[in-house]
């Protein structure tokens, strides 16, 4: 029984890294009981209380300010917006032309207001959402002051939640996080483990890549979480720790991969598999009890079987090279993580250059976009329902919001139409369940408010079931339920889809590759200032910490992931889209994985002296390829404006005889190549001083 229970908390902690969106999703649910139980004494009608409801929800799900300064802020700023929603919504009922043209140029606020930041968007949303809702309750002038009442209660409640029932706690979080990280390597492993068994498979392959993906994303939280529970020394160490840790095991997955390449006896395979199952072991542990690790068997033969491989290598060696490896980096980032000591006060940082509050840019168009769907979804929902058009608008708002590019504004409209139909069964369902007893409607409502926060940052598909569900729920509770009610529901979303994503096509349309391209920009400007840094770092001019600026690389190759998902979905019926929005994925994670390869092992000084110029000369010639690089993206499908250099095979380094120096050189040299790989993509030509010239 204990060991079913350690391995479902381990899938938790890997599925919620932190456990912060089951905290969210507690917050908006304890919000809710809060805010209902506070109202319940005044007697108010059941749509009154459903509002405080929505904004106890709505403050939970949406205010994600990064201090709790910010969020008492943006809470005040709630109150004051959602306020002016309501009443703005109470009037528009009379006057009911008035109510479609406000809530569609609510949507414009609503998406442009995500150039301000977490402050903008949660404001936006909120002040959209509370216009929605009265209509939605079909509620009344003269219910305003009931109605503004319950919201105060509403924000109030979540306050109560958030800064004090289910305050955060950096040191738990951080070792839920780190719970998480050692969950994610074992999965890594666990899917090594089963590319291995079958010698490569595509879909072993897929779920590798997965796995690895995950990883990453823990790393980060890592990094996050580590400055609220360490000094700032002690959290650089760590960054670098976790960093060789995702180094090493990219290292096993690669080295795996090539041992299947060749041809092996099923005792090696499985004497492979075997030692791979017993590190896994060894990751699966609580790691408040590492880094015990080390002074386990298993751990010593990795490390001594691993040091034994020279030059006459027999098969799978380098498995067991990698794996030993692996073990002993993740023992020192184990002994890394242990908080020995209180963090510095914060340093002032740098902050990012604020976005400009009015712009014509993407956000700009996809706002003007949103409007013009919003008003097609108007006139669209009229005709299916006159009393519950503004499901159409709903839509259009949920599909626009988030979305940079017209095929994100697709995929988004597919996956809420299909969540929708499913929720159709599930509400249906639950609704006749539970019809004629409210306290397990109202249960319900809570498991299905849970189910839409938790999984809102995931899957739309779900989130989508989940408010559906709700909706069938909430009509039960409300006297109005019937099948003929969820499916004008249905038949909304789609009209709202429809306009969405017309109007993304139509309206000044925001190409998906105009959008990949800018944000590839943004990855050649990260890496020339990592470069530049680097540079400076190894010659000695300079003591900067470049972790941090392969982090921002990072982020930067995440923005181009989310980017292109509209190219690599399933949804998109071009298998050559789809080849090539993973070839330029897969190409970017290379040069990001390289340059954390640097990060982790660069020291101040390390080609100082007669190196120097060599150095300066190696990277000048890395710049120069990215300056190329970017002017093709300037111009796609334009004239080559220039040509790559390729290596010339001179050393920076005659001699160099430290490990770690030689990594960072090869490391440098695979970001060459990586440039290189780039360019093939955006046809610029490569250009080899090596070869000889042509008479």
């Amino acid at each position: 029984m204990n060991h079913f229970r350690t391995a479902a908390l381990d899938r938790l902690a890997a599925a919620d890294p932190g456990l912060v969106r089951l905290r969210l999703a507690g917050s908006a649910v304890l919000g809710i009981v809060l805010a209902v139980g506070a109202l319940l004494p005044t007697h108010v009608p059941l749509t009154v209380m459903l509002v405080g409801a929505v904004a106890a929800m709505m403050t939970a799900f949406t205010v994600n300010d990064p201090a709790p300064g910010g969020q008492a802020v943006t809470l005040v700023l709630a109150f004051l917006t959602g306020a002016a929603s309501i009443t703005v919504a109470s009037l528009g009922s009379a006057l009911p032309p008035m109510d479609s043209v406000v809530f569609v140029l609510l949507i414009f606020v609503a998406v442009y207001a995500q150039r301000f930041g977490p402050r903008g968007t949660a404001l936006g949303s909120i002040g959209f959402f509370l216009f929605f809702f009265p209509m939605f309750l079909q509620a009344h002038l003269a219910q305003v002051p009931q109605l503004l009442m319950a919201l105060g209660v509403g924000v109030l409640a979540n306050a109560v939640v958030r800064f004090v029932l289910l305050r955060r706690n950096a040191e738990a979080e951080f070792l839920r996080v780190r719970r998480a990280f050692r969950a994610r390597l074992a999965a890594v492993v666990r899917a090594t483990e089963a590319y291995l068994a079958v010698g490569g498979s595509e879909r072993t392959r897929k779920q590798l890549r997965s796995a690895i993906n995950r990883l990453h994303e823990c790393v980060l939280l890592i990094e996050d979480a580590a400055p609220d529970v360490v000094d700032a020394r002690a959290a650089d160490r760590l960054r670098r720790r976790a960093i060789e840790v995702e180094l090493a095991v990219q290292w096993l997955v690669s080295t795996v991969q090539r041992t299947c390449s060749d041809e092996l006896s099923p005792e090696v395979r499985d004497d492979l598999i075997a030692r791979l199952a017993r590190f896994r072991a060894l990751m699966e542990r609580d790691p408040r009890e590492l880094p015990l690790i080390s002074q386990t068997g298993e751990y010593s033969r990795m490390l001594v079987e691993g040091s034994r491989i020279d030059e006459h290598a027999a098969p799978g060696d380098g498995v067991r090279k990698a794996l030993a490896e692996l073990a002993l980096a993740d023992d020192r980032a184990q002994r890394a993580a242990a908080p020995e000591s209180t963090p510095d006060s914060p340093a002032d940082e740098d902050e990012d250059e604020p976005a400009p509050k009015f712009a014509y840019d993407n956000q700009t168009r996809s706002a003007i976009q949103a409007v013009v769907g919003g008003g097609l979804a108007v006139l669209g929902g009229e005709l299916v329902s006159h009393q519950r058009w503004y499901w159409a608008v709903l839509t259009v708002f949920v599909v626009f919001i988030g979305a940079s590019s017209a095929g994100a504004t697709f995929v988004k409209g597919v996956r809420r139409l299909g969540g929708t139909l499913i929720g159709i069964v599930g509400g249906v369902v639950l609704a006749l369940l539970v019809t004629g007893s409210t306290p397990a409607t109202l249960a319900l409502i809570l498991v299905c408010v849970f189910g839409m926060v938790y999984t809102a940052r995931v899957s739309q598909v779900v989130m989508a079931f989940f408010i559906t569900s709700m909706l069938g729920l909430l009509y039960s509770l409300l006297g109005t339920f019937s099948l003929e009610v969820l499916w004008i529901r249905v038949a909304e979303t789609a009209v709202g889809a429809a306009a969405g994503i017309l109007a993304a096509v139509v309206i000044v349309p925001v190409r998906t590759r105009a959008v990949m391209l800018d944000d590839i920009s943004a990855v050649l400007d990260e890496l020339a200032e990592f470069l530049e840094h680097t540079r400076d770092l190894l010659a000695g001019e300079e003591n900067v910490n470049i972790i941090e600026l392969s982090r921002d690389l990072d982020r930067a190759v995440e923005q181009v992931r989310t980017t292109i998902e509209p190219l690599t979905h399933p949804v998109n019926l071009r298998s050559a889209r789809r080849d090539y929005g993973w070839h330029v994925l897969t190409t970017l994670e290379t040069i990001a994985f390289r340059a954390r390869h640097v990060a982790a092992r660069a020291q101040p000084g390390q080609l100082a002296g007669e190196n120097a110029d060599r150095l300066r000369q190696f990277t000048g010639r890395l710049l120069a390829n990215i300056d190329v690089l970017r002017k093709a993206l300037d111009a796609p499908g334009g004239p080559t404006p220039g040509t790559l250099v390729r290596d010339d095979g001179t050393p920076v380094s005659d001699r160099v005889e430290q490990a770690e120096t030689r990594a960072v050189l090869s490391s440098l040299s695979h970001l060459d190549e990586g440039l290189v790989s780039l360019g093939r993509v955006f046809d610029v030509q490569a250009t080899d001083p090596r070869a000889p010239a042509k008479k």
